[in-house]
């Protein structure tokens, strides 16, 4: 293993997290674990590859639209990404809510598009950001995908987030059944208070799950009456994306 490498990996991504924030090289180092020393050699062999470039004004360490150029060549194979924004718009038009398209990566999520609310109270989250499978509902649709493999290597204790959070694995697996029965997974406060929704698993042609596609929302808004009257669009957009992938066999999903 190239412990250089991994090195240079560990400091590009604190960069990234940072977001400009990393204003001394103490902070980088910090945040990778690594020597000031060992920092300090590592961001000047970015700098000089180009990908680390250091503000003029401020100070601060940040990545080059070289960085950025690579991360948007990578993006560019996210094919759902390219075909999924006309039907989040359409269930954020619907629904008011914010829409959230995540992929699974382990046991968390990453959420790779978004449309914010228009409402002045909402869901915060980011692109780019990442949430934990169990506690969210993109990712209790994409858990639920899954092959019996994947979901044997969860721990038997769950992290806690909230008092509603699904800490025992065996009742998560049997709301993951639930949600594979019904079409559509729920969050009801799991990962922040207050805030909830529900999603439905987006297919590929080769009838593997790709993304989940879901609306998020004060659950004084997405009430559970009013998540009920949502899923069965939830389900159809995720189905008509589904199809835009290249999925043909049945999507089925009845309300709970």
């Amino acid at each position: 293993m190239d412990k250089t490498l991994l090195k240079g990996l560990a400091v590009l991504e604190a960069i990234a997290d940072m977001q400009g924030q990393a204003r001394v090289i103490d902070d980088v180092a910090e945040r990778t674990g690594l020597t000031r020393s060992n920092a300090h050699r590592t961001l000047q062999t970015l700098i000089h590859a180009g990908y680390v470039e250091r503000d003029p004004i401020d100070g601060s360490f940040r990545g080059t639209l070289k960085m950025f150029a690579m991360g948007v060549r990578q993006q560019g194979q996210l094919d759902v990404r390219k075909i999924a924004p006309p039907h989040m718009a359409t269930l954020a038009r619907e629904s008011g809510e914010t829409i959230h398209l995540s992929i699974l990566d382990g046991l968390d999520v990453i959420y790779i598009d978004k449309i914010d609310s228009v409402q002045p109270i909402r869901a915060y989250s980011m692109v780019g950001g990442r949430a934990p499978a169990h506690a969210v509902a993109t990712g209790k649709a994409l858990l639920a995908a899954q092959s019996p493999l994947h979901l044997d290597a969860m721990p038997a204790r769950l992290e806690r987030f909230t008092a509603a959070t699904i800490t025992d694995r065996e009742v998560l697996l049997a709301e993951l059944a639930k949600a594979s029965r019904v079409g559509y997974a729920v969050n009801r406060g799991e990962w922040r208070d207050g805030v909830g929704g529900l999603a439905a698993t987006v297919f590929n042609g080769f009838e593997r799950p790709v993304a989940a596609l879901g609306i998020s929302g004060p659950l004084d808004r997405l009430t559970p009456a009013r998540m009920k009257t949502l899923a069965p669009r939830v389900i159809e957009v995720a189905a008509q994306l589904s199809r835009s992938m290249g999925y043909t066999k049945g999507y089925f999903g009845e309300s709970v």
